[in-house]
């Protein structure tokens, strides 16, 4: 019983990487904001094929450690920001490793994320760790979406 506390407190922070997801201003920005950094200095050197299989794999760890996390926090709770991390390395998925396309792509996600264009709205309707997620994997959709037609015009 003492070791099933244990782990639900693991998972919330997890859920809330630590104490980002507790911070009183924009938690989801500060997320992203991580997110970046660990782009930047880890994920950004994988190869494509490795890069997506550790996405998908922690997207849904990520997923499941929501879902344990909103009984504890609430429905969708500001404090859970997994999903911004995932969604944030979405957007930064097709990026140039320079420091405009990584600014872009960390504005567009916030922006899709926080906009919440059709369908991202709708999605978050879905219960548990899926409705906090979706939106943050469709808002870096977006965003990538948008990075590539840039780097198309630019020819980054």
């Amino acid at each position: 019983m003492r070791s099933e506390g244990l782990i639900q407190r693991a998972l919330v922070q997890i859920a809330t990487v630590g104490p980002i997801g507790r911070m009183p201003i924009a938690p989801g920005t500060w997320g992203s904001a991580f997110a970046v950094l660990i782009w930047w200095y880890f994920l950004s050197q994988l190869p494509p094929l490795v890069f997506w299989l550790i996405l998908i794999v922690l997207s849904l760890i990520f997923t499941y450690v929501s879902n344990c996390a909103e009984k504890t926090l609430g429905k969708d709770a500001h404090p859970i920001i997994v999903d911004e991390l995932i969604g944030q390395w979405i957007a930064l998925a097709f990026c140039s490793k320079t420091i405009l396309m990584v600014v872009i792509a960390f504005f567009l996600f916030r922006l899709f994320d926080i906009w919440k264009p059709f369908p991202i709205y709708i999605s978050q309707k879905l219960k548990g760790g899926w409705g906090i997620m979706i939106d943050d994997v469709l808002a870096g959709g977006y965003a990538i979406v948008v990075i590539a037609v840039i780097r198309r015009l630019w020819l980054d």
